[in-house]
């Protein structure tokens, strides 16, 4: 069954100018344990022009980028960098910054941030575990730790989401932060990582998704699906895509590409591809939300975004 080329929005993606500004784990710092291995090949400036070339005849209507470890002595700094980019170019079409929730300084860097007007979420990666069986609770750092919540907390007066990167097995965390902070949305980035395709993880990572997605004030992007040595699995992950969605609903998962990161297992086509299969079987209004609608409601998106 196929469907015409429905507009969609990529919900998560980046830029960055490594000659103007300071990316440091892409210039001289190694990001230890990297899910896809060798990242050499992002050490290089990646702008609108590249972003263009890589969608092709699949470019989005609209996107969000997402903060892409600028240094984090100024994170307000990429804001102003991505907003004259925004005003030059028409992209992005809206932000998710970078404030630190557990530093000092946590309520200055997020007014400073809610003061732009394309900045809809903050992402903050907390610590977390580095595998299933070293999961613990309470860790400084953590989204148990008593001064990281009191950084989220403030997240509500200036209307802003938040995206979480964490693995399946630290969203018992997440959880109980969606609940305790009912008026804030959580975006869970890149599906929950299941990287383990055993069918314990496998089943372990549909549970953890399963007690997410029991608090409403939850979404996930559907994205960060690659395997190291093994690509980006067409199969696996159009199934795993439908496993996604029928734990979430069809009115709580987007489309996201991740580039450039992602293009180190996939070309931008065989990503929103795979997604396209992974719904064609699902009523238009679904299609629609899946692919549009829902990453309009959850970033604040122009509702003319994509309208014929």
């Amino acid at each position: 069954m196929t469907f015409p080329a429905e507009p969609f929005v990529d919900a998560h993606h980046h830029f960055w100018d490594l000659r103007a500004n300071s990316y440091p784990w892409l210039q001289g710092e190694t990001v230890p344990g990297f899910r896809y291995g060798d990242y050499s090949a992002l050490q290089r400036d990646y702008l609108v022009d590249d972003f263009l070339r890589d969608t092709g005849a699949d470019a989005p209507v609209a996107s969000v980028h997402i903060e892409a470890e600028w240094d984090r002595a100024d994170p307000v700094a990429e804001t102003r960098w991505l907003s004259a980019l925004a005003q030059a170019r028409g992209r992005p079409t809206a932000i998710v910054a970078h404030a630190a929730l557990d530093r000092e300084d946590v309520a200055e860097v997020l007014a400073g941030q809610a003061s732009f007007a394309l900045v809809r979420g903050i992402r903050h990666k907390p610590v977390t575990a580095a595998s299933a069986a070293e999961a613990r609770r309470g860790l400084p750092g953590s989204m148990d730790d008593a001064l990281w919540r009191r950084g989220y907390a403030l997240l509500q007066a200036h209307g802003l989401s938040f995206d979480l990167q964490a693995p399946w097995w630290n969203l018992d965390q997440a959880a109980e932060l969606a609940c305790d902070f009912p008026r804030t949305l959580l975006v869970l980035n890149h599906t929950g990582l299941p990287a383990d395709r055993s069918e314990a993880g496998l089943r372990g990572w549909r549970t953890a998704l399963s007690v997410l997605a029991a608090q409403p004030n939850t979404a996930v992007k559907i994205s960060g699906l690659g395997l190291r040595g093994r690509g980006w699995p067409v199969q696996e992950n159009v199934q795993l895509m439908r496993d996604a969605i029928a734990i979430f609903g069809p009115a709580r998962c987007m489309f996201a590409s991740n580039f450039p990161v992602d293009s180190l297992v996939a070309d931008y086509g065989t990503l929103i591809a795979g997604f396209r299969a992974a719904i064609a079987d699902r009523p238009a209004h679904e299609r629609r939300a899946l692919l549009h609608d829902n990453a309009v409601r959850c970033y604040r998106l122009a509702p003319s975004v994509g309208a014929a």
